[in-house]
């Protein structure tokens, strides 16, 4: 069932949150500070340490979770930061699903700071929800310096290693998204061409404009063709025009299965 945007958060299907003035007992935050690459990049992360059994959330959280949210400042010569994902689990959460990780998660960065020889200024804050029986919004501040060399880190490494396939190296073929009106918004079906891995298969479609609420997938699969439809409301609720090239199509699986895919076509 499609939600109403205009329902007030309190009276919401979401889990119940709390308010609490030290977080350190429930969530530990690191910077690892990495090192520099041939091409002038910096490669860094964030680290979260949870309480066992606790949990954060994926960019993508579902309906009852809560996105991280990076803000970075610092060194006036960082073009960007791009933050990269770990494979995330798909969890039940009181009859919704959510999208995250259990215990904690290492969120690698990719700082663009090209011509930079020296030591990266970096600050900001991230704020992410730790959840359990409630969930609590949590922002961490930070203020540090990137080294001009620094070394290799296995716990970077191993969070880069575990990434979502490509299109190419999960054997993709054609994925085709159609699209029709409904009264507030749009109604997303994306086929796709890709042979079943995992008994189990979740669908999460991220349009390129983050204003737009996605409804949960529903999924289903004839021979090699998986099938997802998503609706899409608009903050304007009406229908609305859909760049098919921004959309981002994830297929979660389970032992740590992901497929990236990046835009799909009219067919």
């Amino acid at each position: 069932m499609r939600k109403n945007l205009l329902i007030p958060l309190a009276l919401m299907a979401l889990p119940t949150f709390a308010v609490a003035q030290d977080y350190s007992d429930l969530a530990q935050f690191e910077v690892l500070s990495g090192w520099r690459n041939a091409d002038g990049t910096h490669t860094a992360a964030v680290k979260i340490t949870l309480e066992p059994g606790w949990i954060t959330y994926w960019r993508a959280p579902g309906e009852a979770g809560i996105p991280p949210q990076f803000s970075f400042s610092g060194s006036s010569d960082i073009a960007s930061i791009t933050p990269h994902w770990p494979v995330p689990d798909v969890f039940d959460d009181a009859g919704l699903r959510s999208i995250g990780y259990y215990d904690g998660v290492v969120f690698p960065l990719t700082v663009d700071a090209t011509g930079v020889s020296g030591d990266i200024p970096v600050s900001g804050e991230l704020t992410i929800g730790v959840c359990d029986e409630i969930c609590i919004p949590v922002t961490f501040s930070f203020d540090t310096l990137l080294p001009a060399t620094g070394q290799a880190d296995a716990a970077i490494t191993a969070a880069f290693a575990d990434h979502a396939l490509t299109k190419q190296e999960a054997n993709v073929g054609q994925v085709i998204c159609k699209i029709e009106p409904i009264s507030d918004g749009l109604r997303l079906t994306a086929a796709i061409d890709v042979a079943q891995k995992n008994t189990s298969e979740f669908v999460v479609v991220e349009p390129a404009d983050p204003r737009i609420w996605v409804s949960q997938a529903d999924v289903s699969r004839i021979g090699d063709t998986l099938s997802a439809t998503v609706e899409l409301v608009h903050p304007s609720g009406e229908p609305f025009a859909f760049d098919r090239s921004g959309v981002r199509i994830t297929v979660l699986g389970n032992d740590g299965y992901a497929v990236d895919l990046r835009g799909c076509s009219a067919g």
